[in-house]
């Protein structure tokens, strides 16, 4: 089997407002320096889940030869943490997961000769949010699983609880009534859900509880933009509505879901609506994680429209 050649470093970011030196941690699947190809930046989702779940993008380089840029957002894994800002809404905002974007893409120095993102579920909205401010050198775009309403997602997942066993959403609502988001009780009850919605392979894959374990040691952003679970969204972006913004997104946009995705259609349809280069691709019997469950088929719906000289038009889906 050939070796696939990486690089792994770090890039030194002003963070606004940190007081301390922060770091974000990259590595590159492929040599940006010999492919033809325009690399792709992957967003992780949470925030803070980390990089390792989308380990399946690396399928991209290994069928299509598109290089792949992974990256920790500084706040998790192996990137600069600051856990001494729970809570802290000043610090934890789009501006700062952008800049931090921006400062990725010229460091590695690919804006000249161009660069596509993907970003999943949180990596997606901040995907589509930095795609609407139309950075030079950005091509296409990727939103898997992304909402482009936070509260069309929040509509969208109560739907899907309510076709809970009648046991599990008496627990959720109980627990949730209490403000108990630790208990096994809650736990189990959360993992009906999650098993149906979020990640239908079992066991989950050990990349996919990476990300589990990575919001477990540092859950700073999570619980400070998002709240205490994937259903139960309390904090700053609850009122976010990313689609707004979605007709200045000049780049080709490709929407991804999956059939049982917590990312229901219902906060997806947003996007469709209001991008002007867009394709939406609702993947079968899959969820949140469809680049696991479908993976084939993912790698071959986002290689095909990654591919130089495919064109999208604002009145296909599939």
């Amino acid at each position: 089997m050939t070796t696939i050649p990486t690089k792994e470093g770090e890039i030194a970011f002003e963070a606004p407002g940190a007081a301390k030196e922060t770091k974000t941690w990259y590595r590159i699947v492929g040599d940006l320096t010999t492919s033809s190809e325009p690399p792709l930046v992957a967003l992780h989702g949470g925030p803070g889940a980390g990089h390792e779940y989308l380990s399946p993008l690396t399928d991209l380089y290994r069928q299509y030869g598109i290089p792949i840029v992974y990256y920790d957002q500084i706040g998790c894994g192996r990137s600069t943490h600051f856990q001494e800002r729970m809570g802290d809404e000043s610090f934890w905002t789009f501006d700062l997961f952008i800049r931090e974007l921006d400062n990725l893409v010229d460091h590695l120095q690919i804006r000249d000769r161009g660069f596509c993102l993907l970003g999943q579920s949180w990596g997606g909205m901040l995907g589509g949010a930095y795609a609407a401010l139309r950075p030079r050198g950005l091509k296409k775009i990727v939103l898997s699983g992304a909402p482009g309403s936070i509260p069309l997602l929040a509509q969208g997942a109560r739907d899907l609880l309510a076709s809970l066993p009648e046991h599990t959403r008496a627990t959720l609502a109980e627990c949730d009534r209490k403000g108990d988001h630790e208990s096994q009780e809650f736990q189990q009850a959360s993992k009906v859900f999650y098993d149906r919605h979020v990640c239908r392979l079992d066991p989950y894959p050990e990349d996919v509880m990476c990300a589990f374990k990575n919001l477990k040691e540092d859950p700073t952003a999570y619980m400070t933009m998002q709240g205490p679970s994937e259903f139960i969204i309390v904090g700053t972006f609850k009122d976010w509505e990313g689609w707004k913004e979605g007709h200045n997104i000049e780049a080709q946009a490709l929407l991804i879901n999956g059939q049982y995705d917590e990312a229901t259609d219902l906060c997806v349809q947003p996007w469709f609506s209001s991008i002007p280069k867009v394709k939406w691709v609702t993947i079968e019997d899959a969820s949140h994680m469809v680049h696991w469950e479908q993976r084939e088929r993912y790698i071959q719906v986002v290689g095909e429209f990654l591919k130089p000289g495919t064109l999208v038009g604002a009145e296909e889906n599939a």
